[in-house]
């Protein structure tokens, strides 16, 4: 969730129309990055649903203009509506999110461009997942000091070794080979021909055979090469999953100390990057992938904890930090409470993380 609004002029955020054998919803907040409101979640769920009463033979869910399907979440929208306004954007997501995944049609998600935070929630769930040459995928929360949510721990969880760790930990990016690699996307189609997949749809081709005659080789993954040095740390650290459950706040302070006497450059670079994000956010980003691998979580769990965590988080100083340096005055220079992973309280951690539902908390229904 890393987009902000930005005045436009007045015209539907959410285009959903006939085209052919398919229902094509388009974000239409080109200037933001097609940054996602509350409205555009309902509004995409809504069109979904009405997909499957039309005879839609599948869905196309992409965005407007040429830099990128979704920036993530509203998220100074979300600042402004107060913690009551923020757990009713993410709990409209969220169930946009999972009617997704539970659509008895075929949706296809046309990751084209910057793809951040709840657009990765849209499109990341979908039943075949397009990425092109200038995709970039990220899921930056701990940096306004939130963690990974709309059910991305679920796709990190899954991610070659450790490198869901590391992409959960220090909000890294994901070129479009790297997304591949990682579980995040099926399929690598060049963005010249991305009409050509769109009139095999229209014209009622099978989406996952038409994405696989349409698709080329997937380029390099840059990302893999970074397991050769960060598994054994993350190994040692964090241990399994359980071990990193134990204690949260133990466990992250002992991967940043490892990396940071490790003899790998890149090692050293990260435990840099790691210092900049906000302390509490990587402890709780860390617990909450262990706890997915742990539980064996589905997205209808993940969603729950996130609807959970993100509720309390959004409460504390750091998300109001975060938003302030990163999209409001972007100094790129938050000042985090606490300031260090070795000043994190464990008691507020475990406060974070409790899998109660607290006094004033709702749980998510789908």
């Amino acid at each position: 969730m890393v987009e902000t609004a930005t005045a436009e002029p007045t015209e539907p955020f959410v285009l959903a129309r006939r085209e052919g054998a398919i229902t094509r919803i388009t974000l239409n907040r080109p200037r933001a990055l097609n940054a996602l409101t509350r409205q555009m979640a309902v509004e995409v769920g809504a069109a979904l649903a009405a997909a499957h009463e039309d005879g839609t033979a599948a869905v196309l869910l992409d965005g407007a203009g040429d830099r990128g399907f979704c920036g993530g979440g509203d998220i100074k929208a979300m600042l402004a509506g107060g913690s009551a306004g923020a757990r009713d954007f993410l709990r409209d997501e969220y169930r946009t999110d999972y009617a997704i995944l539970r659509s008895q049609l075929p949706v296809v998600g046309i990751m084209d461009g910057i793809t951040m935070g709840g657009g990765i929630g849209l499109a990341g769930h979908a039943t075949v997942r397009i990425v092109t040459e200038r995709s970039r995928l990220a899921m930056p929360e701990t940096r306004i000091g939130i963690v990974p949510d709309v059910g991305g721990s679920l796709l990190l969880s899954k991610a070659p070794g450790r490198l869901g760790d590391l992409l959960a930990a220090v909000s890294d990016s994901m070129t479009a080979g790297d997304a591949i690699a990682l579980g995040f996307a099926d399929h690598f189609v060049p963005s010249a021909r991305l009409g050509e997949l769109y009139d095999a749809l229209r014209g009622g081709e099978d989406p996952g055979l038409a994405a696989a005659r349409v698709a080329e080789p997937a380029p390099g993954a840059p990302l893999l090469a970074a397991r050769e040095w960060f598994d054994p740390i993350a190994d040692e650290a964090l241990g399994a999953p359980q071990h990193t459950l134990a204690d949260p706040t133990a466990a992250a302070r002992r991967l940043i100390a490892e990396l940071e006497t490790a003899a790998a450059d890149e090692a050293r670079a990260l435990a840099v990057e790691l210092r900049g994000v906000s302390p509490v956010a990587i402890v709780v980003a860390l617990a909450q992938l262990a706890r997915v691998r742990a539980l064996q979580l589905d997205l209808a769990g993940v969603l729950a904890d996130d609807f959970r965590v993100l509720g309390r988080l959004t409460n504390r100083p750091d998300f109001a930090e975060g938003v302030r340096a990163q999209v409001i005055e972007k100094d790129g220079k938050p000042v985090w409470s606490p300031a260090t992973l070795e000043e994190v309280d464990p008691v507020e951690i475990a406060r974070i993380l409790d899998p109660e539902t607290a006094a004033g908390e709702t749980p998510l229904e789908l």
